[in-house]
């Protein structure tokens, strides 16, 4: 079996491919590097780029993005209703000089309510940002069905709403204009002995559709 690297920007010019798997969660390895300024237990860097040689840092966001706009960044991309008050706090606390720095000055400002720490949605939309997730996953949803052939199938696997939503929208679409077919009416999910086994694919939802 031949395994197939896409690069979402740029064009391809290979055969058509009789099936394409994306697995949308980032790396574990990744996330608990402190180096790698993702995590919020531990002091780091604040980057947060997957190839940390180019790019905006999360550094750069949260020190210089004015604070309407970085409470929209954290509203849509984190999903974060307390967007507007950890905006606040944020520019107030500038410049943020690490990881432990942020995510303490989210948590004063965003009292826990939950499992998670409060900073968590925040840490999630600055790293989408930084790296373009949701661009990538749009130009990923555009070509796959163009590089699929016929009988071919699409799979994804999502772990946020946000994107199981531009997934599920994406394949209804195809369906409707009759140029593929829905294989999963509902996103299939983990069982109870999965979870064990790994508890990160808790939020894991699957969605498939074979192209017409």
């Amino acid at each position: 079996m031949q395994i197939l690297r896409l690069d979402c920007r740029s064009e391809f010019t290979g055969e058509a491919l009789v099936g394409a798997l994306a697995d949308l969660g980032v790396s574990r390895f990744q996330l608990t590097d402190a180096a790698r300024g993702f995590s919020i237990l531990t002091e780091g860097p604040l980057d947060m780029r997957m190839d940390q040689t180019k790019g905006t840092t999360a550094a750069d966001l949260v020190n210089y993005t004015a604070e309407k706009a970085l409470a929209d960044l954290i509203y849509q991309l984190g999903e974060e209703r307390r967007a507007r008050k950890i905006a606040r706090a944020i520019v107030r606390a500038r410049p943020i000089r690490s990881t432990r720095h942020l995510a303490d000055v989210v948590e004063r400002a965003a009292h826990r309510t939950g499992r998670l720490h409060p900073a968590t949605l925040t840490f999630m939309a600055l790293r989408m940002k930084v790296n373009e997730e949701q661009e990538e996953l749009d130009r990923l949803l555009e070509a796959a069905p163009e590089i699929v052939k016929s009988k071919g199938r699409v799979v994804m696997i999502s772990f946020m709403s946000l994107e199981d939503r531009k997934v599920k929208n994406k394949f209804r679409d195809l369906d409707r204009e009759g140029r593929a077919t829905t294989l999963t009416k509902r996103p299939l999910r983990p069982t109870e002995d999965e979870v064990r086994t790994n508890p990160a694919a808790r939020s894991a939802k699957l969605r498939a559709l074979e192209m017409n």
